[in-house]
């Protein structure tokens, strides 16, 4: 089945351009795009998509406050920010508040079918300076909290770590000798037991309170 897909942007041109891109593979259908969000909880109940595309600059609702609000339902959506910005502020707001990867609008010609495979594949797609932004942020060390404070399984642990490295849903299940889904379950366990909501989350606060 074709990957569903609804695009949050308000400007008209770049949304019709944004759907061609994409109807040009066959294995994504744009099944609805909106210039605001200020239907949102509404629009992903009814439509149901595997990925959102949001920008961050809209009317009304912002792509952050919206991505807060999917996220409040709907923790299995994959969802993309296609944005201007670069700063630290948008970026780590963004990521906190539930986004899976983060693409600057100058590079989505070039990345942006590969950014919706990677995310669907478990994977967190970022524009090369963002990144950068992410890893320099990563290494500010922060105070240290025991282990135990979480109650992390091994199995949870091997799992996190391997997360940590970069890899794949996939890469997990197959080093780890499991299927995809319990990869699935081990993630959705540890993000709840970190009190995270996405990946770039999740490895960031295992780098930084040494838990991998």
């Amino acid at each position: 089945m074709p990957v569903t897909i609804i695009i949050y942007e308000d400007n008209a041109h770049l949304r019709e351009s944004l759907s061609s891109l994409l109807s040009l593979t066959g294995d994504y259908v744009v099944i609805a795009s909106y210039p605001d969000c200020m239907q949102v909880t509404e629009q992903l109940t009814e439509k149901k998509p595997d990925v959102v595309l949001m920008d961050i600059d809209m009317p009304g609702i912002n792509g952050i406050e919206a991505v807060k609000k999917i996220r409040s339902f709907d923790k299995q959506v994959q969802i993309i920010m296609l944005t201007v910005f670069d700063d630290n502020v948008h970026v780590f707001e963004a990521m906190y508040a539930g986004a899976n990867g983060y693409l600057l609008k100058k590079y989505v010609s070039d990345k942006l079918i590969h950014a919706i495979r990677e995310v669907l594949d478990g994977g967190a797609p970022m524009s090369p300076s963002i990144a950068r932004m992410v890893i320099t942020n990563m290494q500010q060390p922060l105070q240290p909290v025991a282990e135990n404070d979480y109650q992390l399984t091994a199995r949870e642990k091997e799992t996190l770590q391997l997360l940590s490295k970069g890899n794949s849903f996939k890469m997990i299940a197959a080093e780890l000798g499991i299927s995809i889904d319990t990869v699935r379950t081990h993630i959705k366990r540890i993000y709840d037991k970190l009190h995270v909501r996405s990946q770039i989350e999740a490895v960031s606060k295992a780098i930084n309170e040494k838990l991998v």
